[in-house]
């Protein structure tokens, strides 16, 4: 490639340099975690000391800016995760302790928050003000001026003291709209005073984005500091809202991972970094670094919660680059951008075809030929196959679900299946103490297992009778297990669907049974997990021997 058209200074860059520059010329957009601090406000949501520090390490890891650690006034643990943090060496981020401006009846020097924030021993403060007239006069109960007079006080007192003060401008989308100029004079008045951010706050959460947009417009030309953004989700705007501030001016913005907060919650960032980058052209955290990190810190908060991760969350979830219509998977599979707004690779994400009574022939083309089985869409037996599909989900089950259960079909009517398990007989015996007794006979095998409930003792009377000759099996575990009823009519009459999710270590896989009995409906699941386990087990060792010749 030749740089003729470049300056010579600039002739004389290798690439990795000049895409350094554009980086460095590119417009950067800060971001503030408050996972720790307005997101443990949620309802049912609380942090140990331990998850605090675990996931600060993870937020410093995926680049971001500021880590809002708590309020070290407010309670115990807050001040003790200030103490404890300092233990770690952090690559990027700074901590930052949240607080109030004094109390109306104090001095700044004698004010508890203000002075546990210089306490905390933090390089940066987040400090939130009243900038709706209404919570001054009605909640505050001081007047106006008095108000404009505790936020400079307040923001000098920390400023004196060597802090970096972001001040968070409580409710000023709402008091714009009521009291512009009062707003307006908070928010001057905290410049004034030497804040170095200042954040507007849809504390209410109910401000929509062409609003948000055009007030953070009017902010940005009347102040010179650095504005940000802080949303709440009542209305299911705080991403929205949150872009639409950047959009406006705004280049510092706060949230939660996965968006977890008080009420609705807040911004999530899960959504709004990839959204910076890869939509706006922003430089933010560690650019394309940081995406790749996203799903995993999505997974840590969900985990450490306790909270199943929501599978439809943009960007990370499990279905955020799921295929179920025929249609959709034959053009993605052909030109992958055709419904697809990024590669999902980009955030940590994978492509995911689903089979289902809506997929085309395209669906179980794309899973086979993962399994190295390459076959023509138009294949009349794949038609068989997808109708068989399509019969069974009339009856209960749902192949999006526990898709190896589907292939299991598919592999039948291609005759690439091999019978591995005949199981010819199989009961349960539940005891008084609790423990059910499995018997089995499989492969002309019989064998007899105590378990705790009658899944799992028929689960180890399988795997007895299979593991003598296929001793792989012992490889395999069930790590998850749910029944639900598909039905309309749901009753001791319906039939149940069982989904078991197993894992070799190495990849998992989901498989499904329906019948009226639940046990009945959990040995189909199992048989078809242990199946789809041995019959991937052949393929693998079959294309082992195809790239080893």
């Amino acid at each position: 490639m030749k740089y003729d058209f470049l300056p010579f200074s600039l002739k004389l860059l290798n690439l990795p340099t000049i895409f350094h520059l554009c980086l460095v010329f590119k417009k950067s957009v800060e971001i503030l975690d408050t996972t720790l601090r307005d997101g443990s406000q949620g309802a049912n949501i609380s942090f140990t000391l331990n998850d605090k520090i675990k996931i600060a390490l993870m937020l410093d890891e995926l680049g971001v800016d500021y880590i809002e650690g708590g309020w070290p006034g407010s309670n115990p643990k807050d001040e003790e995760f200030f103490k404890e943090i300092k233990k770690y060496s952090l690559s990027k981020a700074k901590i930052a302790a949240f607080g109030s401006t004094k109390r109306k009846d104090l001095s700044i020097y004698d004010d508890p928050s203000l002075n546990s924030i210089i306490k905390a021993d933090v390089d940066v403060a987040v400090l939130f003000g009243k900038s709706w007239s209404l919570h001054v006069t009605d909640v505050l109960k001081v007047s106006k001026e008095e108000n404009l007079d505790i936020v400079y006080d307040s923001i000098a007192y920390l400023k004196s003291h060597g802090l970096k003060v972001i001040f968070d401008a409580e409710h000023f989308y709402q008091g714009f709209k009521e009291d512009p100029d009062y707003a307006l004079s908070v928010v001057k008045a905290a410049e004034s005073a030497g804040a170095d951010v200042i954040t507007l706050a849809d504390t209410n959460g109910g401000t929509p984005p062409f609003e948000i947009y055009e007030i953070t417009k009017k902010v940005r030309e009347t102040l010179h500091v650095k504005i940000g953004i802080h949303a709440h989700n009542d209305i299911g705007c705080a991403v929205a809202n949150s872009l639409m501030a950047v959009k406006a001016g705004a280049r510092h913005v706060q949230g939660t991972i996965n968006g977890i907060g008080e009420r609705t919650g807040n911004a999530d960032l899960i959504q709004i970094i990839p959204t910076l980058i890869l939509k706006m052209n922003l430089n933010v955290l560690n650019g394309y670094q940081s995406l790749k990190k996203l799903r995993e810190v999505s997974r840590l908060v969900y985990e450490i919660l306790g909270i199943p991760p929501n599978p439809y969350q943009p960007y990370v979830g499990d279905n955020a680059f799921a295929h179920k219509a025929g249609v959709h998977v034959d053009a993605v599979m052909k030109v992958p951008r055709a419904y697809e707004h990024i590669d999902p690779s980009l955030v940590g994400n994978d492509r995911k075809f689903v089979i289902s009574e809506l997929s085309g022939t395209a669906n179980l083309v794309s899973y086979l030929q993962k399994l190295g089985i390459i076959v023509d869409k138009k294949d009349e037996r794949l038609r068989k196959a997808l109708n068989k599909i399509k019969e069974l989900e009339a009856k209960g089950y749902s192949f999006d679900v526990g898709p190896a259960s589907a292939i299991l079909i598919a592999l039948k009517e291609l005759g690439y299946y091999e019978n591995y398990i005949n199981l010819e007989y199989w009961k349960v015996i539940n005891e008084n103490s609790g423990l059910s007794i499995g018997i089995v006979k499989v492969n002309s095998q019989l064998e007899v297992a105590e378990g705790v409930g009658p899944v799992n003792a028929i689960d180890k009377a399988l795997r007895m009778a299979l593991q003598r000759v296929f001793p792989e099996i012992s490889n395999v575990k069930l790590i998850d297990y749910r029944v639900i009823l598909p039905g309309e009519i749901k009753n001791t009459e319906s039939v149940v669907r069982v989904t078991i999710e197993f894992t070799d270590g190495k990849i998992n896989w989901r498989t499904e049974g329906v019948s009226k009995s639940v046990i009945e409906a959990s040995v189909m699941a199992l048989i078809d997990g242990l199946d789809y386990y041995l019959q991937l087990k052949k393929r693998l060792k079959v294309l082992d021997n195809i790239y080893s010749m």
